[in-house]
Parts: C-alpha cells; structure tokens; sequence
C-alpha cells in the first residue's frame, strides 16, 4: 500500500487502526446485509452515532458500545470509561446526552470473583454516570457460567438535540485548525483496542501486566467538556468534530480527514501530556479518556480558545488540515504526516483513508456446528415440572440492588425508569424545541436462543424489545445491536456471527425497523472456550403524546387478568415450548430449539397494546391498571413480578405448569376493570385475548402455583443480595 517498508511509527498506527476493535474486519462483510435507511433516520452507521429525526424540530442520537475486556481487568475503570466513551460518541454529533443503559453478563454468583466483578462493575457505572449528571434508565442483569471467564460490559447511550445542531466527524478546509478539547494525554489505555479488545483471555488474564491498557475516568472533566462541546456547536464555531476513543488521535485525525477527503499534519509536540518521555506512537495511539477533536477556521480559534477557558477545557492547535496530493495516476489523497514540529521532520507519512477506511476485509471460514443437531434433538419440551412452586422462587430476581446504586431522575425527564419493562423519558432539555414526545428506550438479550439457534435467537430477541417498547406506549423506530461473540478464528463463531446478522435482518425487515448503527466484540473468549453468542438489541421508541404516565405494574384487587396475544408459539407442536428458557437453564437442560416467530402476530399485538398504552399517557380515561410483556421465565415470572410489585395476590387456577415457564414472544399481562372493552378492542386488531383470573388477595395461586404473595415479593427483592452476600 505504501509501496515502501514502514516505519515503527506507522506499523503501530495500522496496528491500532487496523485492530479488530477499529477496523470491523472480520463482520463488515456481514454487517452489510443489515438494512440501515428509512425516512426518518438523518445519520446511519458508520459516524459516531445514529440519528432520527423525532418530529417537532428534534433529533435523537443514540449508541451502543462494549468494553468487556476491560472490565475484565479492572471492573471499575473499564465500566465507568465505557459510560464516559459513549457518552462522547453521543455529544460528538451535537446531541446532549439524555440517558444511559447497561446491559451486564457475569458468571454465576457462587464465584468469589464474579462478586467482584458485579460490585466493581456497578461501581464504576454509578460513580461514572452519577457524577457526570447523565441518569442510569436501565439495563440488564444475566448470570450464567459462559460469562465466567469473559464477562461482557455493554452501554447504550441516547441524546437530544436541534435537527439544525447536528455536526458530523469531517474534517473540511485546508488551512483550518485541528484542535485537542480536554483531559491531558497519558499512557493510560495504550494499545486498549489492540491488547486487550481484539485478543481473547488466558489464566493471566487479570495480571497486573494488562492494567496500563485500561484507560482511567475522570467524570468532571467530562461534564466540563460536554458543555463546552455543546456551546462550541450552538455558535457554530466548529466545522467538524470527533471524540477521541479506541486508537486515539491518530483515529480522531485519520477518520476526520478521510470523510472529508483531505489531509492532516499533526505535531506529536503539541499534544498536552501528563507523562514525560512519551514517544511519538504512544502520544498518537493513547486512548486516555475525555479527549475531543475540533475542527475549527483560524479566525475562530481565538473565541474557541476563551469559550473552553471559560469552562475551564484544555484546548490546544496540534495539527492543521492540508490539501489533499494528486498522484500520477491522477487519484486524490489525503496523508496524515505525524509531524516533530508544525513545520519540523516527519515521522510518519500515510494515506489517511487507508488507516480509516482500508483495512483488510476477512471473509472467515463458517462451519455449522458439529454437535447442533444433537444439541436440537435433546428437547427439554416434553421434561416433567416436578415442582412448579420452587421453581418459581428460584427464577425470581429483582435488579433493584443494581439500579438503586444510578441515579435514574437526572434532568426529572424520567417517566420510567428502571426495573420495568422499557425506559420511557419526556423528550425535553436544555436547548430543545417544545415537545409533548416522549423517548422510550430497552435493551434485551437472550443468549439461551441464540446458543441454540443465532438466526432465530435474535429475531425472537428483537421481537421482546419491541414488546417491551409497547408496554410503554411507543412504537419502535430505530435498533441499534452490540453483538458479542467469541474468537472470530473459530469457524462456529463466525457461523453463529453471520446467522446473527440474517436473523437480524430478517426481523428489522418484518418490523420496518432501521439499523441505524452498532458494535461488534469479539474474541471474548478464556483460555479457548467462547461465551455463547450474545446480540444485544437496543431499541429506540417514540410517544407522540406523553402528558401522563403508563400504567405500569400496578394491577387493583378485582381486576380482571388477561392475556393479550397468542397462546400458543407460532407453528407449534406439543408440547409447550420450554427449549432456551429459563426453566430450562436452571435444570441444566441445554438442548431444543427456541420456539418459531409469527412476525404478523407479534406486530399485531404490540401495535394494539402500544395503542392502548399510548392512549393513557395522552391523557384518555383508562380501564387499565398493568401492563408487562411476558419474557424470560414465561407466564409465571411476568404475573409474580406484577404480585411483588403491588403486594396483590392473584388466583388463574385454569393453567398448566408447561403454560407458565414456556417463553416465547408477542404476549402481555394486562390487567382491567374493563376486559370486555380491551376484549372488543382486541378483536378488532385480530388480537387474541383470554382471560387468566381475577386479581387480588394475599395469595399467588396461578395453575399449580399457590404461595403466599409476601413470600414471593421476599425471595424477589433478596434473590440477589444474598447471592452477592455469599463469602468465599
């Protein structure tokens, strides 16, 4: 490509660019087969940060990232500089950020180790998103021992802002100023997306000699550097700009200069340091954290530079943007010079589109496992539930000691907030244009399907999401997916990658839903042995009209208990599903296929529970008192958080216990004093409804289930405290 040997300045600017973390190289050919347009997204994959336009005059960014490596290594740093890099890549593209989740996967709680991890994890979210003043919304929590060696670190960050505030990572203008906003540079995080990101784990894993690749927080300065971020844009002060996260400057300069086709010089010597005796490829591929870079015309600098010294930012020039050269051929490019000096020796010289835009594009070997079919026919559909009652209690877990540690009430635009079955916010905030909108937002997951079957597996995934969505009252607009797999070198990884991929597209085409951007982690691998897929699917919802609260999980003694959407899973032969439940998993039994999806059914139901929803939080008189989706664990779990929620018994004695731990999607708990009209209302949607029982009293009596409510709300709320309670 050079046409020359590199040097060792410009090996490890390829190396770092060209990483698995940074160039994609083993799934973009994949990742191509995902439809990613429709008329109301404004910016798609491949920038910072997806975008849609709300409707009244705003836009919303969103994001969803993984930093499970260092997590793995430093549980609090690698988490709280996960939640500081995705809320850069949100206010990257003008957007001040509105909210945070965090999906979370650990190994079982029996292991000292993974009790550090969880309290480490949580710690450094809390004292990350607390201090910075972004509120926690939700998340997910899941245990199982493929995470045990690898426990994988997911946040989605999503953002509001003028659709006439929206900037781009470009940089444009010969002549113009490249200029480094905030923290100093240090050895913090080197070689973070190279050593640690794109290489699986070993025993040694969590030695002491991988802990400078973990890159270190600092929250305030990230609030500081938010705000001015945000004024510089509303002043218009800025051509472009780019956060600087895996790979550092020299991935802020190349992939700014790339999209905008032109060329970039920058001085090693004017990037501000914290450590003496930095070399030039540990200046260039740092990745301390709270770091942006602003394109910006010298004759704004000098206001640039009193803006960000009022808000007390650092702000340095350490390059400018050049033309672009013409080479014999007559092509155009672009070369980033990493320069000793403004106007001293280089020290690298390459085209800066080869590093952004050229890596190496792997097309991996795919094999089907060896084992599936085995694995398919060892169905635990037709297994005896022995004793339904205990089972239940064991499947009961409220995350409550998790998201009680976030502050979730940041801004007071939290209608919903963590616990339930989606995030919902008032789509309000410093700077937007009024709105009555409200933004909903989930993440979800099942790696129990996707281990079973990856293309059905997420499918079924992104139709839970978009059930959840409903139960807030808004309709699904856009997906984003962290999808987390192990060693892409190991040919059923990529199999189960690009079966992903298909499924995945195959459902946002049944749901005309866009992808609008993503990530992929790979190698989360131990000492050879992969975690089982794991696509996480966030998906991002609007209420047109949000003046009152959704009902929630709030059923009235005397109310009616139905269940909205199909009783039976989609082309279903008996018995019951229970194959990738959690049932299932908790006795062991690994083996089935998820239940089919009927995409027609699933979109029916959530339309018609997000209408009724919908019409509460405008304000309309309502006859329902709960709505819930029913998800991981069946029927029973959805009915018993409801129960615990409210202290209200429950008595739908006419279920079987295959009916109440068989999963599959498109199914709702809504509770009523008015089943006839919602029944009616139903039917019109070609919506199936059937009445469960009858709410109240102290007792849990579902089918073969009868136990007092108190002893089911108590084993909910401590199921965890005393997992993490457990010493060594």
């Amino acid at each position: 490509m050079l046409g020359r040997d590199p040097n060792h300045l410009e090996l490890a600017l390829y190396g770092v660019m060209w990483s698995e973390h940074c160039s994609y190289k083993s799934s973009r050919i994949h990742l191509k087969r995902l439809p990613t347009t429709a008329p109301h997204v404004l910016v798609g994959p491949g920038e910072n940060a997806g975008v849609i336009d709300a409707g009244d005059g705003i836009a919303v960014a969103i994001r969803i990232e993984s930093h499970n490596h260092p997590s793995a290594i430093e549980p609090y740093q690698g988490a709280a500089t996960g939640v500081g890099g995705i809320l850069r890549d949100v206010f990257t593209m003008g957007a001040r950020p509105l909210a945070v989740m965090d999906p979370l996967f650990f190994g079982n709680l029996d292991d000292a180790r993974q009790r550090w991890l969880v309290e480490g994890v949580v710690s450094g979210i809390s004292g990350y998103g607390n201090s910075v003043g972004v509120p926690t919304i939700g998340g997910e929590l899941t245990f199982d021992a493929t995470y045990a060696g690898n426990p994988l670190v997911n946040v989605l960050c999503a953002g509001a802002l003028p659709v006439e505030r929206l900037v781009l990572g470009i940089a444009s203008g010969p002549g113009n100023l490249a200029v480094l906003l905030g923290s100093t540079t240090g050895r913090d995080g080197i070689g973070g997306v190279s050593v640690l990101a794109s290489a699986g784990f070993s025993e040694s894993a969590d030695d002491a000699a991988k802990r400078p690749s973990v890159q270190v927080g600092d929250p305030y300065e990230e609030k500081r550097l938010i705000e001015a971020c945000l004024e510089l844009l509303d002043r218009g002060l800025a051509v472009g700009i780019q956060d600087l996260g895996g790979a550092g400057l020299v991935c802020a300069t190349s992939e700014t200069a790339a999209r905008g086709g032109v060329g970039m010089d920058v001085d090693v010597n004017a990037v501000p340091l914290r450590e003496a005796g930095m070399e030039p490829y540990e200046v260039m591929t740092s990745e301390s954290q709270e770091r942006m870079l602003a394109i910006v015309t010298p004759e704004n600098w000098p206001a640039v530079e009193a803006l960000c010294a009022r808000w007390e930012v650092r702000a340095s020039v350490v390059g400018h943007v050049v033309a672009p050269e013409v080479t014999p051929d007559g092509r155009s490019v672009g070369m980033l010079r990493v320069r000793d000096g403004f106007d001293g020796p280089v020290l690298a010289e390459v085209p800066a589109k080869s590093l952004a835009d050229e890596a190496p594009l792997y097309d991996r070997p795919r094999q089907r496992p060896a084992d599936l079919d085995a694995i398919w026919a060892d169905d635990p559909s037709g297994d005896t539930i022995a004793d339904p009652t205990a089972d239940l209690l064991e499947l009961l877990v409220d995350p409550a000691w998790v998201y009680r540690q976030y502050d979730s009430q940041l801004f007071l635009n939290t209608v919903v907030g963590p616990g339930r079955d989606a995030a919902l916010l008032r789509l309000a905030g410093p700077g937007l244009p009024a709105s009555r909108r409200g933004l909903a937002l989930t993440t979800d997951s099942n790696p129990r399907w996707c281990a079973l079957d990856p293309r059905l597996g997420v499918a079924l995934t992104l139709a839970e999401g978009v059930a959840n969505l409903a139960c807030v009252g808004a309709t699904a607009k856009a997906v984003v997916n962290c999808l987390n797999f192990g060693n892409p070198e190991h040919p059923e990884v990529m199999w189960q990658l690009s079966e992903t991929v298909d499924g995945l597209a195959e459902a946002c085409r049944a749901f005309s839903l866009p992808v609008i951007g993503g990530n992929v982690s790979l190698y989360n691998e131990s000492d050879g042995a992969d975690i089982d897929p794991t696509p996480v699917i966030g998906l991002l919802g609007l209420v047109e009209t949000l003046v009152a609260p959704p009902p929630g999980w709030s059923w009235r003694a005397g109310d009616t208990v139905l269940l909205v959407g199909p009783s039976r899973a989609a082309s279903e032969s008996e018995p019951l599903p229970l194959a990738g439940g959690r049932w299932a998993t908790q006795h062991g039994r690994r083996g089935g296929r998820p239940p089919q999806i009927d995409y027609a059914a699933a979109a029916a139901a959530a339309g018609f529970v997000a209408s009724e929803v919908a019409a509460v939080c405008a304000g309309a008189a309502t006859h329902l008192s709960a709505v819930h989706d029913v998800a991981g664990g069946g029927l029973a779990v959805a009915l018993a958080e409801i129960a615990s929620a409210t202290g209200i018994g429950v008595r739908a004695e006419d279920l079987t216990a295959p009916e109440l731990f068989s999963e599959f999607p498109g199914r709702y708990v809504v509770a009523s004093d008015d089943p006839e009209g919602v029944r009616v209302r139903a039917s019109e949607a070609g919506v199936e409804v059937r009445v469960l029982g009858i709410a109240g009293g102290d007792r849990f009596h579902v089918g073969p289930v009868d136990v007092a409510v108190e002893l089911v709300a108590r084993r909910r709320s401590d199921a965890l405290i005393d997992a993490l309670d457990r010493r060594p």
